[in-house]
C-alpha cells in the first residue's frame, strides 16, 4: 500500500505490470527466457493531469484500476515496500481493456 503515499505529478501514470505466465495450457512449464514481457498493468496511481499554456488542467485518460496495454520499452521502474511499479506519460499508454 506505499503507492497510496505516493502521488505521481502531471500526466504521469504510475501501473504495475501483471505477473508473467508461467506454465502454458498444456501444463508445460517455461523457462524464464521463454517468458514474454508482459505488456499489460494495472493503473495504481494517476497524477492530475497536464497544464496547457493557458493554464487549464487536460485530465488523464486513464483511471485507477483499470487494465491498460504498456510500450515494450520505455517508463521509469519505481520500487515501493519492494514492490516494483512503472511510471508513464498518459500518452505514452497504448490503450485500455474495456470490460
Amino acid at each position: 500500500m506505499a503507492f497510496r503515499k505516493f502521488l505521481p505529478l502531471f500526466d504521469r501514470v504510475l501501473v504495475e505490470r501483471l505477473v508473467a505466465e508461467t506454465v502454458t495450457k498444456g501444463g508445460i512449464m517455461l523457462p524464464e527466457k521463454a517468458q514474454g514481457k508482459v505488456l499489460q498493468a494495472t493503473v495504481v496511481a494517476v497524477g492530475p493531469g497536464s497544464v496547457t499554456q493557458k493554464g487549464n488542467v487536460l485530465p488523464v485518460s486513464v483511471k485507477v484500476g483499470e487494465k491498460v496495454l504498456l510500450p515494450e520499452y520505455g517508463g521509469t521502474k519505481v520500487s515501493l515496500d519492494d514492490k516494483d511499479y512503472f511510471l508513464f506519460r498518459d500518452g505514452d499508454i497504448l490503450g485500455k481493456y474495456v470490460e
